[in-house]
Parts: structure tokens; sequence; C-alpha cells
């Protein structure tokens, strides 16, 4: 029976002071974290500058225990696919898509890799997760909950714009999400007594023509979101300007680039929440475990230099409203 014990003891002992080892090890790791972006410019993503702030806020330092691989689409949501291909080709530990444009092509690229979304647009509809409050595949994150506020939205631009009867939309056809966003608009335009123009934007070269189009059809006003729009935001606003047309976007990141009006969730506030998916995932959780979070709260900015460009006077109820007012 001796050489058993002496067996086991050796086992014991040597588990015993492996153990720190292993937990030394694990404290050593870098985690390496893809992030999909439409611009790697800092200046303008304010949502990888958030995200950045919040992994430093979890213990989470760059050069040491953490590495950010991001992967700009340089405002060409075509680039995605080969992105995405290439994170997965690196095999980092999880993947940060801000959104659907980043997303699909993500979620096409791996089903292993945790894929973590940051302002999703209906993501049961784009297929993206089976339910809101047990995702079921390697995909969670948060949702911009787009669809659902079209309504609000063409309400926001009836306050605004005196005697509005026509609103132009321009969007991006092919999308799960856009396609029942505009569904949604011309639910509520019917309700509010307005009358939709769906003017589609397939690609960046076609904003100017998309932006007359909306202006030849009468629309006193228009909306737009989505990955095209987002990077060439301030192009738009030029457009809708030198046209004077007002326009609506879905945050405030659009009227600090010049759009009249923003609505919607703080693109910023959604990119700190994926920080903390991450950290959860990066901490043993499963995305499949992981409920999709639905923004609490929306905001509402007005550029007052644009108003005063397209010649509107805001109500002053409307006003009262605002987070955020734009005066420069």
């Amino acid at each position: 029976m001796r050489p058993t014990f002496v067996w086991l003891t050796t086992v014991v002992a040597v588990l015993f002071f492996a153990a720190p080892l292993a937990v030394e090890a694990q404290a050593g790791r870098v985690w390496r974290i893809g992030f999909l972006t439409t611009s790697v410019v800092e200046a303008e993503n304010p949502g990888l500058v958030a995200f950045r702030q919040r992994l430093r806020e979890l213990g989470y330092v760059e050069g040491q225990n953490v590495a950010l691989e991001i992967r700009s689409a340089e405002a060409r949501p075509e680039r995605f696919p080969g992105l995405a291909a290439e994170l997965v080709r690196l095999k980092v530990d999880v993947i940060v898509a801000g959104s659907n444009a980043s997303i699909e092509p993500a979620q096409k690229a791996t089903t292993t890799i945790p894929i973590v979304m940051v302002i999703a647009g209906d993501p049961l509809a784009s297929g993206f997760v089976a339910s809101l409050a047990r995702p079921g595949g390697n995909i969670t994150g948060l949702t911009s909950q787009a669809p659902e506020l079209a309504g609000k939205r063409l309400q926001l631009l009836k306050e605004a714009v005196p005697n509005l009867s026509r609103v132009a939309v321009l969007w991006e056809p092919g999308s799960p999400a856009a396609r029942r966003s505009l569904s949604e608009a011309e639910a509520a335009a019917t309700v509010l007594g307005l009358q939709l123009k769906a003017v589609e934007v397939r690609s960046p070269g076609e904003l100017d023509g998309a932006v007359a189009a909306a202006t030849r059809s009468r629309a006193g006003a228009a909306v737009m979101g989505g990955p095209i729009a987002y990077p060439h935001r301030a192009q738009i606003a030029q457009l809708a300007i030198e046209r004077r047309l007002p326009i609506l976007g879905p945050s405030s990141d659009y009227t600090e680039a010049g759009w009249l009006i923003g609505y919607g969730p703080s693109y910023t506030d959604q990119s700190r929440r994926s920080a903390d998916f991450v950290d959860r995932i990066l901490k043993g959780a499963k995305p499949a475990d992981l409920p999709v979070e639905q923004p609490t709260k929306f905001y509402l900015s007005i550029n007052l230099k644009t108003a005063k460009a397209l010649g509107l006077s805001i109500p002053q109820a409307l006003l009262q409203q605002a987070d955020q007012l734009i005066e420069k």
C-alpha cells in the first residue's frame, strides 16, 4: 500500500504547487479583441474612444493584458467580409461589431468566436439572435431599437418643419432592419398624415443624387441612417443644406456633423456598454446566455446653426425637449 500512498502524495503536491502557476499564467494572458469599424480615426469615431476608456476602467490595459485588433472599412462597408475573415484568422478572443454592416459579415465568418454587437438594428429580423432574452449562438450585445423609432422621428420632423406634408426616407436596400424601418415609417406616416418618398442609396457615390431626388420629390424634410450615412454624415449635411432640405439622423453624431435633428440612443453609451459584454465573455460567460440589451434612454439633439441656414425657427416646445442644442 505504501507505493500507492507515495504516488497520491506526489500528485497532490504537484497539483497544489501547479495551481498558483496556472492562475499566474491566466492572469498574465494578453486577450485579443477584434474591433470592426467604419472609421479608425478616433476623432471621427467617439464609440472607439468610449470603448477603450471603459476597457481601462475594467482593468484592461493595452500592451499589458489586452491587444486591440482594429480593422476599419474606411467608409466602404463592402470591405467588412474580408476584415472579419482576417480577424478570424488572427484567432481573436472576441469580435466587437458596430452595426449590421459589420455584424453580418462577422456572423458569416465565424460561429465559434464570440461577437458583441454595439448598435444592431433589429437583430431578430436580421437573424443575428434567436431571441433577445436568450441569443442562443455566438452573438450578443446591444440593439438600437432603430425600427421602432421611425414613428417618433417623423413626429419630431413634423414639429420642427412648419406645414410638413412629405418626407423622403433615404434608405439602404438589402438590410432586413432597413426594410422594417421603412415599413414602420410608412405606417407612422399614415397616422401623422404625411406622404413618404422612399429613395434608395446603394453606395456613397449615390448620395448626391439621392438628396437631389428627395428635393425633386418636393419632400419638405428627410430621414436617413445606416452604414453609408455614418461615415459620410458631414458630406450629407452639406448636400442637404445646399438644397435646403432639413434632415434627421439616428444620433447626436449626425447633428454635430450638421444635420438638423438627431434622435436615438447614444452610440457612445452603447460602445461603453459593449466593453462590459466583452469583459463578461472574457471571464467565461457564453454569448448564448447573455441577453441582448435594449436602450433605455433616447437623446434629442438639434443643430441651431443648421436651422438658421435653412431659415427655420424651431418651436420653443421642441427646444425644451432637446438634450443637446448645437449652436456652433
